[in-house]
Formats: C-alpha cells, structure tokens, sequence
C-alpha cells in the first residue's frame, strides 16, 4: 500500500451526501450500525441541492402514479411532525386557467379522493383572495396539503446525528476504484478532491446513493444500472410571490410550480432529456419559457425580479422508448446487486425529496438483512433533532435571530440576508468538528451567504476577509476561495442576464475583476 493512502475499516460505506445518503447515515446509526459517509463534492451537490423544495401531499402524482402519490403523501405527513423546523406548512393551490382541460380538472378530486389525499374545492374568488397573484382568469382551483422543505437544513440535521452517533464523514472524496473479490467488494479506493491523497475504505456493505451518478458508480463496481437522466431548470426571484404552494391544475408540464421558499419564491421546472451530466446548466431558452409559460398562471413572474437561475437532474428508471421525462415513475427503487455477482453492494435510485426517508429506511433494511443485524428502523417514531448550527439556511430566520440576540460586536457580514459574523462563526465550528475544511463554498452552503440580491458581490469580500481574521485562510487561498464561490454563483446569473440583473452584474464585475483581477 502506497505510503500516502490511509486504511479505514467500517460495517457500512456510504457513497453519496445528498439527502437520501444523509437519511441511510441517520437510520443505520440510530440502528448501532457502524458507517462511513463518503460525497465527492459537499452535501446536497446533486439533485437534493437543486430542487424545488417542495414537500408533495402527493396530489401532483394522482392521475399518472398513484403508488408515488401515497408514498409522498404517508412521508409528508410523518415529516411535519418529525423534522418540523425544516418545514414551512403552507398548503398548496392547484388552479386551473383558461385554456385548460376541463375534462383533466374534473376528474382531479376524485383521482385525489381514491388515494386518499385531502383536497377542498374553491371558489374562485376565494382563492384569488387567498393568492392575490394569481390570474383574473382562473377556472378552478382546489386546497392540497403541499408544504415548503428546505432541503439544506434537513440534510444537515440528519448528517449532524449520524456523526454524532459515531457516523464518519468524507466530503470531496471520490470514488475512484473497486476492488472485488469472491462476489464481494473487499475495498474501496477514495481520491480527496482538494488533498489528491487516496483513502481505501473495507467495509461489509457498500451502498449507492449517488443520483444521478449512480449507473457511473456501479459500472466502477461492475455492475449495471440503466437510468434516464431529465434535467430541470428553475428560478428564484427577488421576494416571495405567494402564501402557498402554487400549482397548475393540468397534465404535467414545464413552469407549472411555484414554491415559496422563504423570503422569495422558486419557479420550475423544465424537463429534458439529458444523456450527459458534464454540463448541468439552465439556458436562456429555457428561462424565457418558464417565464413567459408560468404567467399564465401568476401575470406578476413576467415582471418580478429573478436574482438566480439553476438545474439540477432527475435519475429515472424505466423503459428507453419513452420520450417524455414526466411520463416516468418519480418511485424509488433499492436495487440489490447480487445478482449481478456482487453480494455486499446496493444502489437506491429514483425518488424524490418527499419519500428520502422511507428510501433510507428500505435501504437500510436491506443492509441490515445482509449483516445479520436485527435492529428496527427508528426515523420513523423518533425526532430529527433540531441544532443550532444547522438553522443558518432557513431564509429569513438570521434578521430576526441578529435583532432579537444582536451583540454590539456581532456585524453584518451579508447585508441582503442579514447573516451576522456569529452565524459564520457557528459555521466554522461546526464543519472544524467535522473534520470540514471551512472555506467560502462550505459557508455558503451551510447559510444564506450569496443567495441574496447581490448574489455575493459584497459578502464574498466581507467573509472572506473575515476568514482570514481569525486565521482560517492564508496566503492566496482566500483569493482562490473566492474566485470558486463567484464562478459558482455566476453560472446561476448568466441565462438571465436582463434589467436590474445586468447593472448588479456590471457591478460585481467592475468590484471583484477591477480591485482582486478575479477574471471568472
């Protein structure tokens, strides 16, 4: 073994940060498993990082997947009684304008009603009233149980258990070899990113929880997942558009949702079919559609402020012949791979944010069959604690947190969201425990830092500056630093680049490439 590779032994070796691998963490702790977490980049780098937030009643999926609708709507309810601090219970509208198909419209309670998902007809002036934005041309509309989630918060909070638990976790380490041996995988070979030093990784079980790169990530292991990639890109604007969750009563389509997230709302989403993940970026194409298409329903998106565009992909499994992304099942499925001559490796594909827990617990069942463990799931009885240094992603909670708990020596590191040097604080604590480089990127991640108007422009500066102060950057790192979390927030600004947008970007230019020469 090579003098710069380091050895861990554990029961279970988890490949992926995003809000599924999170959950398995979580549940096979609470279990007394033994395990590693392993993400290639930072948590909620994939799918469960670019979505909408939205926490299905299960009323989207009636007509078209019915065993979905009841998933999500079993695992929306035990969410808001379990991890309420990540949930926003707004309710949701599905509406219906003119033009639509009234046929669609009428059989929508009854479709809803054989699942067993609650649903209320409206007046139309009633729902006008209650969502002052919607059209003055709606034909239906009908109160669901959708909610708002943040995703960030709730992968954080199930992660912050598991380590607590005695879970380890390796972020920016790629999975770049298999070693098997008698229908078993015996090691694990993972590259930091940032270091370039390898780590091997011997564990019993092996799971794959990767999205989106789950068929990569087999196919290292010689195994063969066949999945269909549907990219969907969405927007956020500059203030919250609506109370509820807003849905266009129709068959499935692109721009027919809009989630309020906070202090603005988030519109989406497209759905096309992608046969490479290089390069998962919205383009300007796609942001005139959902723009000019979702005002159908709401007139005000022709006009509101979007401070930021981005995509992310759905991993799906079904036939090839199929050429609409939508018309494909958003279950889930926990595939055991011994078949396939690999007895100790799984990969869970599919899903949705809504159901991440009931596919963590499927898969942790599957796990533990295979060790001879015979302990219970816990995730669904018990809390998902809520922690302090988790809350900093939740949009708008650091304003009334700074002016309820403000310290004269507490300031504002970002203006557009109010996040004080004592969140940032918080922050660099939390990832130091967990073995976490603190850098620009993590932060961001982990708060609202650069997710306001300026999209980073003056708090980039501020933090970074801020890092170096209490000496957790040196030398040109904090430049460095700084040029990634830009560029990253640049690929969000670039398809939308009009109006106010322009002369903030003009601003943003003339500040970080004039004064740092941070040519992106």
């Amino acid at each position: 073994m090579e003098k710069n590779r380091t050895i861990h032994k554990t029961q279970v070796l988890i490949i992926g940060g995003g809000a599924t691998g999170a959950g398995i963490a979580r549940d096979l702790s609470l279990r007394g498993v033994e395990c590693i977490l392993a993400e290639r980049r930072d948590f909620n780098s994939g799918a469960s990082g670019a979505n909408h937030g939205l926490l299905h009643s299960g009323a989207r999926y009636v007509r078209n997947d019915p065993q979905a609708a009841r998933e999500c709507r079993d695992e929306s309810r035990l969410l808001k009684k379990l991890a309420p601090q990540c949930i926003e219970n707004t309710g949701g509208l599905f509406v219906a304008v003119e033009g639509d198909d009234e046929n669609f419209v009428a059989d929508f309670p009854h479709l809803c009603t054989r699942c067993t998902i609650a649903v209320e007809e409206l007046d139309i002036d009633e729902a006008r009233e209650l969502e002052p934005a919607l059209s003055d041309k709606l034909i239906a509309a009908f109160r669901v149980d959708d909610a708002a989630v943040d995703p960030f918060r709730l992968s954080l909070e199930n992660i912050a258990q598991a380590v607590e638990l005695g879970c380890s976790l390796q972020l920016y380490s790629q999975v770049v070899g298999f070693t098997r041996r008698n229908r078993r995988i015996q090691a694990v070979r993972l590259l930091n990113t940032k270091t370039g030093r390898e780590t091997t990784v011997e564990a019993n079980f092996v799971v794959n929880a990767t999205g989106a790169w789950a068929a990569e990530v087999a196919a290292l292991a010689g195994a063969r997942i066949d999945l269909l990639y549907s990219k969907g890109s969405l927007l956020i604007t500059d203030k919250r558009i609506s109370y509820r969750v807003l849905n266009r009563l129709r068959h499935s389509s692109d721009a027919d949702i809009l989630v309020p997230g906070g202090t603005v709302s988030i519109l989406g989403t497209t759905s096309i079919r992608m046969d490479c993940l290089d390069d998962i970026r919205p383009t300007i194409g796609e942001i005139d559609y959902l723009i000019d298409t979702a005002a159908a329903m709401v007139p005000a998106l022709k006009t509101v402020r979007y401070i930021r565009a981005y995509a992310g992909v759905r991993p799906l499994l079904d036939s090839k012949s199929l050429d609409d992304g939508r018309a494909l099942s958003r279950g889930f499925a926990v595939l055991d791979h011994a078949a396939e001559g690999l007895e100790n490796f799984a990969s869970i594909v599919g899903g949705k944010l809504t159901t991440y827990r009931k596919m963590a617990e499927q898969t942790s069942d599957l796990v533990c069959r295979r060790l001879g463990i015979h302990a219970a799931c816990r995730t669904r009885t018990q809390p998902l604690p809520a922690r302090q240094d988790c809350r900093w992603t939740v949009a708008g909670l650091a304003p009334r947190l700074w002016l309820e708990q403000r310290q004269n020596d507490d300031l504002l590191l970002c203006e557009c969201e109010m996040v004080p040097t004592s969140a940032v604080d918080v922050i660099v604590d939390s990832l130091r425990g967990q073995k976490a480089e603190p850098d620009l990127y993590a932060i961001g991640r982990r708060s609202r830092i650069g997710k306001g108007t300026c999209q980073g422009a003056f708090c980039g500066i501020r933090v970074t500056g801020y890092m170096y102060d209490r000496g957790n950057l040196t030398a040109d790192q904090g430049l460095k630093d700084l040029r990634a979390f830009l560029t990253a927030r640049w690929r969000g600004m670039r398809p939308m680049l009009w109006g106010a947008a322009v002369i903030q970007e003009e601003l943003q230019e003339a500040l970080h490439c004039g004064l740092f020469g941070l040519e992106l």
